[in-house]
């Protein structure tokens, strides 16, 4: 199976990386995982609404351009659904059999995606009504993945 990743931002600090690494490896053994960083813009305190919009429309176009044609992609937002990992597992297998073999998650920057990015997704997905930073989001998708991998193949793991 093939999992891409869309982030908006870059991962600065080791500790985060290091946990990128480690989720990339162990995923390693059930998908090819392409993860794509993309720049974020500057997003000074001090911002108009219409400021704001301006960032998430100019993410959303370097995102939209990132994104394989025809490709399957849940877009991370907080108005999305909210699954079990046994959701995401299940998800996950029926793409695998019935998708194309192929999903591609979407990670939006600091004020999050354009309306443009999530009209293309097709499913939204939600890890709660609070909002995370976008490098832990990455972590805990990836983590989910492989734990929805190792639900998949009814491996220990998953308690």
């Amino acid at each position: 199976m093939q999992i891409q990743v869309v982030c908006v931002g870059r991962l600065k600090e080791k500790y985060w990386t290091a946990a990128i690494e480690e989720y990339s490896k162990r995923l390693g053994a059930y998908a090819r995982l392409d993860i794509r960083e993309l720049p974020d813009e500057k997003t000074p305190d001090s911002m108009s609404p219409a400021e704001e919009e301006q960032v998430r429309v100019r993410e959303g176009e370097r995102t939209l351009a990132a994104i394989r044609d025809g490709a399957h992609v849940v877009a991370l937002a907080i108005e999305g659904e909210t699954w079990t990992s046994e959701q995401l597992a299940a998800y996950l297998d029926k793409q695998a059999v019935y998708g194309g073999g192929s999903v591609t998650f979407v990670i939006g920057g600091s004020l999050g995606l354009s309306p443009a990015v999530l009209a293309r997704a097709d499913k939204k997905l939600s890890f709660g009504r609070m909002t995370y930073p976008h490098q832990m989001m990455r972590v805990m998708l990836l983590e989910q993945v492989y734990r929805g991998f190792k639900i998949m193949r009814g491996e220990p793991y998953h308690r």
